[in-house]
């Protein structure tokens, strides 16, 4: 083992890790390639220390795998419809990365290159990228940067800006699967409570089909919490997609103070809390998890971990129509989102 020659990254370099830790025990592992979270490790009272994270075994697992995992998502996250959309009277055409649409921002998006390291220390890192005007098919020149912090109240910190020389769409997140398990189990026996009082519905391929609709009286109503299990595939909003793959408007419109969501372990022994300026989590229940590379020789099942990204609601350049801020960004103005998950042992 000693004399193995470190493996590459797709750009010939060596992966640079980062590990933040706080004065609670919590310890955060991270890479500058896709600026990407790579392990949270959480200690409990009983002295047990639960990995809330999936994650791959080396750095150079994470080009074998397509579920995004703690990567950060760029220039767009989730899905724009047939890969165009039209701004300021011009369309542009996008490079599509599903199918005939995009997906988190194209076949090369931000989750697949190195961020450069601007700053660390053992609390926080600043990662930053530079987005040539035309890359994967966006207008404009934009600069964007990730800083990553760890609180001593065992919260990860995510603070995403950018800026533009011409008017683009910007919609950045982190792709983070939870198992509040420790990576063991179905995360449909987790409890979750979404403080969404409207969800997306979307067709087969994530694009949605109609405005947006009410969660009351649907499998979709997560303002009480329940487990994922209560109403897993109990309507056909869920069985198009095999589960939840669902954005979710926000109640707290933006209000970082307040708790967006929360999520418990199947035996609530930990606890999770979201808080964003963003106007809405996509849900996804980890629904094509499987057979995807795991930290174990057995891959990952279905449904073995979930994601809560913040984000505008999908295919957003097409709806300005939507509730929510306009997620063109502009020379001049500066895009920043701001998400924080909170762990919170019982």
């Amino acid at each position: 083992m000693l004399n193995e020659t470190p493996a590459l990254a797709p750009d010939g370099l060596a992966y640079r890790l980062i590990t933040l830790r706080n004065g609670a025990g919590m310890v955060v592992t991270l890479m500058d390639w896709g600026a990407t979270l790579l392990s949270a490790r959480v200690p409990l009272p009983d002295g047990s220390v639960r990995e809330t994270l999936l994650g791959c075994r080396t750095p150079q697992t994470y080009q074998e795998q397509t579920a995004y995992f703690g990567a950060s998502i760029g220039r767009y996250a989730n899905r724009i419809a047939a890969s165009r959309f039209t701004l300021d009277g011009t369309e542009y055409t996008l490079l599509p990365s599903q199918g005939e649409n995009q997906l988190h921002g194209g076949p090369q998006g931000f989750d697949k290159r190195r961020w450069r390291i601007a700053r660390q220390n053992d609390r926080e890192v600043l990662f930053t990228i530079d987005s040539l005007d035309g890359d994967q098919g966006f207008p404009g020149n934009v600069n964007a940067s990730a800083l990553f912090r760890l609180t001593d109240d065992n919260r990860i910190s995510i603070e995403y800006r950018a800026t533009t020389d011409k008017p683009c769409p910007v919609n950045l997140t982190n792709h983070a699967y939870f198992n509040l398990d420790g990576e063991q189990g179905d995360v449909r026996q987790h409890t979750l409570q979404l403080l969404a009082d409207e969800y997306l519905p979307v067709g087969e391929d994530g694009i949605p089909t109609a405005g947006l609709k009410s969660v009351a009286q649907t499998s979709f109503d997560f303002r009480t919490p329940k487990t994922l299990a209560q109403d897993f595939l109990a309507d056909d909003d869920q069985k198009k997609v095999n589960g939840y793959d669902h954005a979710f408007l926000l109640q707290t419109k933006g209000d970082v103070s307040q708790p967006a969501a929360q999520l418990w372990a199947s035996d609530k022994k930990l606890k999770m809390t979201v808080y964003t300026t963003a106007p809405a989590l996509q849900f996804y229940s980890g629904n094509f998890l499987e057979g995807t590379p795991s930290r174990e020789l057995q891959p990952y099942s279905a449904w073995q971990g979930l994601a809560l990204e913040s984000e505008f609601l999908p295919d957003s350049p097409n709806h300005p129509e939507w509730p929510q801020p306009d997620c063109i960004l502009r020379p001049g103005d500066e895009y920043v989102s701001v998400t924080e998950y909170q762990f919170i042992p019982a």
